[in-house]
């Protein structure tokens, strides 16, 4: 009899590559039942994938309820929390995180596996305290690491995603286009393309006893900012180049609550 993988976020980057993942595979497909958990299971999304066979329902980490039945009867479940940046960025994270690990548990889930990070304050020895989204979620993997069952933990890099939105090259003026950040022109990123997230958590559900306790610190390369221009130039024919922003500059260009997680 099959077993059931929940996944939280079916429908986003990373959930969406492990249900595609999951339900291609010749042997996960035998060994799991995917039920995929999103906040409007009408949507598009949500809808082709049942059209795939993946049972779609309604899980809202801010609503303890729903997660509660999304989670009946599942042996492994997956998480990645989202982050919004704001004044209780750090405990709604933590409380939604805490609300799917209690639930897992109540329903008497056997493996959890959590989208993680590392804590930057402890890394750092307390010179950078802000950077609560990564900080948060170490917290809850240690909440998950407390509880009686089995885990793993799936730790990707920076996204190459990003460099279509947050990231992306802006026009400077003159035809040709600009990444700014305030890191230095040669810091290494540990980039991942999101959509291989599958492949990650896909090795932990094949072998769960060999990678139990494990964090799967994902990248598929490292590239500096520079060096992602030059990529970027090479492919789209645009002269891209990277610029080094002052930090109060960079700040000037996202919201202030958010400027404090993003740069110290």
């Amino acid at each position: 009899m099959s077993k059931i993988l929940v996944v939280f976020g079916a429908t986003g980057q990373q959930g969406g590559s492990i249900v595609k993942y999951v339900i291609n595979d010749p042997e996960l497909s035998k060994q799991f039942k995917v039920r995929g958990v999103t906040r409007d299971p009408s949507k598009p999304a949500a809808i082709t994938l049942q059209q795939k066979g993946v049972e779609v329902v309604k899980g809202d980490f801010d609503d303890s309820e729903s997660v509660k039945q999304a989670v009946q009867g599942a042996h492994t479940v997956f998480v990645a929390t989202t982050t919004v940046y704001d004044e209780q960025i750090r405990s709604r994270e933590y409380a939604q995180g805490k609300t799917v690990v209690d639930s897992a548990v109540a329903a008497g889930a056997q493996y959890f596996i959590f989208s993680t990070q590392p804590n930057t304050t402890k890394i750092s020895g307390g010179k950078y305290q802000h950077v609560d989204h990564f900080d948060v979620k170490y917290d809850i993997e240690q909440y998950i690491r407390a509880q009686p069952l089995k885990s793993a933990f799936f730790a990707p890099g920076s996204f190459m995603q990003n460099f279509t939105h947050a990231m992306a090259p802006r026009p400077v003026g003159d035809g040709t286009y600009a990444i700014s950040n305030v890191v230095a022109p040669q810091t290494k990123f540990p980039f991942i393309d999101i959509n291989d997230t599958g492949k990650y958590v896909g090795a932990i559900l094949a072998e769960p006893e060999k990678y139990e306790g494990t964090i799967f610190s994902a990248a598929t390369a490292l590239y500096s900012l520079e060096e992602a221009a030059e990529i970027i130039s090479k492919v789209t024919g645009k002269t891209v180049r990277y610029k080094q922003l002052p930090i109060e500059v960079f700040k000037s260009f996202v919201p202030p609550v958010a400027a404090e997680h993003l740069v110290e």
